[in-house]
């Protein structure tokens, strides 16, 4: 292994700039949304309002894993500056649009720079720190996706009322210019780039299969109301698309997604329980505000608040559990991780129309623990076992599972919600088609007083068998890491580069 070139000065730039890339990447989301009514009152176009947000995961999405492979053929610096450079082309474009239409597309260009900045910031990590260093650093950047949580949806809110929304998207270039800056200034390669040619046939087979998927899962999140041959079809494409994928990747020279990585344990174990907290976690925190407003009565505020707890506590936890793991094995704290994510869940299994409002803050404070007590301890893991020249696939890889994981689990438990929902009204012979989750939200924000107990009954039973899902599913990822190895992270090499 050859010496590390980034110490001093270089080092504080680098992780410097990180952090900035990170933290845009990471507020867009809360920002956007807080800024979308406004936006919608001047554009228009409400019909495709939903496809702002998803245009945006769908293209951060899809490029997760080709930005990890790219990094590792081409090296960090230039693979970074173009994820970068997309995201603020993409900013600049969306404050120039003029119809809903041309934001949902600019929202997609920049969705495929923040599906590389993503992955990149913490293969950096993995890259120019120790393991000992790179214990503190992972939960401080963990930290940076909470903080932009809790301001986003401030600053969005600010620059609406105060500047304008365009501003929103304004704001970014600035800032993501200091980080080109000081990516070009303070970056020196640390590890030796495998290059060779770039597996196109694998790229295109795995973005049109997760595109598909992507696009079936937003199809499923409408509920009764999908289209079940749009589904069918949109799935049976991504399973084509997949299944065509195995074999040109076995043949490939240098695969986008080595199948190798598929037959370590260690790497087994992360993205299994990445897919499955994911799952379990994003896709039930949709409904806790719902179920705060529409069911106890909370403002909307409060309703919104109700999952502050969860991301504090997630980067609280992240950090500490990050710094544990100098003295603590990792499997340790990912179990210990995991039974608190498994209490929070079954906490809100119990949930009804009589739950006061701390008892969804303490329950979802349990599910911030456990993510952030789990997460970057297993990406870590990773990152400390793998080759160091497939350190980029590795790392968006394990992101990726976890992301798609809670698309998954946000469509299917969307569907679960709409069959239930419909079943409580049924049973308080109530007309379902008469009666919809958006009314009954309209009517509890203007005269909370109209809703009737059986329509909170029926919402409530059908938020609580979301839980139920989640519960079940937490238990799944409980096992995951309990069949990871046993092995101490901090005392192994990953193999030296290849040359």
């Amino acid at each position: 292994m050859r010496e590390n070139p980034m110490t001093g000065r270089r080092l504080y730039l680098v992780t410097f700039a990180m952090m900035l890339s990170l933290f845009l990447a990471s507020i867009e989301v809360t920002v956007v949304a807080t800024a979308m009514p406004t936006i919608v009152a001047q554009l228009g176009g409400l019909d495709i309002y939903a496809w702002v947000f998803s245009a945006y995961m769908i293209a951060s999405t899809t490029t997760l894993p080709l930005f990890g492979k790219l990094s590792d053929i081409y090296g960090r610096r230039c693979i970074f500056l173009l994820a970068v450079t997309l995201f603020l082309i993409g900013s600049i474009l969306c404050a120039f649009a003029q119809t809903m239409l041309q934001l949902v597309l600019f929202r997609a260009i920049q969705g495929l720079g923040a599906g590389g900045i993503m992955p990149l910031a913490f293969t950096i990590i993995g890259d120019i720190f120790s393991f000992e260093q790179r214990a503190k650093m992972q939960g401080l950047f963990s930290g940076v996706w909470g903080v932009s949580s809790l301001i986003g949806p401030l600053l969005g809110g600010l620059l609406v009322e105060r500047v304008s929304w365009h501003w929103i998207f304004y704001l970014n270039v600035p800032f993501g210019l200091i980080a080109i800056a000081l990516m070009l200034a303070a970056w020196r390669d640390v590890t030796p780039r495998t290059g060779g040619r770039v597996d196109y046939p694998g790229a295109l087979l795995l973005s049109g299969g997760i595109v598909a998927l992507m696009l079936a899962l937003f199809e499923l999140r409408v509920g009764l109301a999908a289209n079940p041959l749009t589904i069918g079809a949109a799935l049976l494409s991504a399973l084509a698309l997949f299944a065509a994928l195995v074999p040109i990747e076995r043949r490939a020279v240098n695969p986008i997604l080595p199948l190798a990585l598929f037959r370590e344990r260690l790497f087994i174990a992360a993205i299994s329980h990445g897919f499955l907290a994911g799952f379990a976690l994003f896709g039930s925190a949709n409904f806790i505000p719902l179920f705060a407003q529409a069911v106890l009565g909370t403002s909307a505020t409060i309703a919104g608040a109700m999952l502050t707890p969860q991301v504090l506590s997630w980067t609280l936890a992240s950090i500490l559990g990050t710094r544990l793991l100098l003295r603590v094995n990792y499997r340790a704290l990912a179990l210990s991780g995991m039974g608190a994510l498994a209490i929070g869940m079954g906490l809100l299994t119990q949930v009804s129309p009589t739950t006061p409002p701390w008892f969804l803050g303490f329950s979802t404070m349990l599910s911030g623990i456990g993510m952030g007590a789990s997460i970057p301890i297993f990406l870590i893991a990773v990152q400390s076992t793998v080759p160091r020249h497939a350190l980029g696939t590795a790392t968006a890889t394990v992101q990726f599972a976890r992301s798609i994981g809670g698309a998954i689990g946000a469509s299917v438990m969307g569907v679960v919600l709409a069959l239930q929902f419909t079943a409580g009204l049924a049973a308080a012979q109530l007309d379902p088609h008469r009666i919809s989750i958006n009314a009954l939200l309209e009517s509890n924000a203007n005269a909370s007083a109209t809703l009737t107990a059986a329509m909170r009954g029926a919402l409530s039973g059908a938020v609580q068998a979301v839980f139920v899902v989640a519960f079940i599913v937490t238990l799944g990822a409980w096992i995951a890491v309990a069949l990871a190895p046993r092995v101490s992270i901090g005392a192994r090499q990953a193999p030296s580069p290849a040359p």
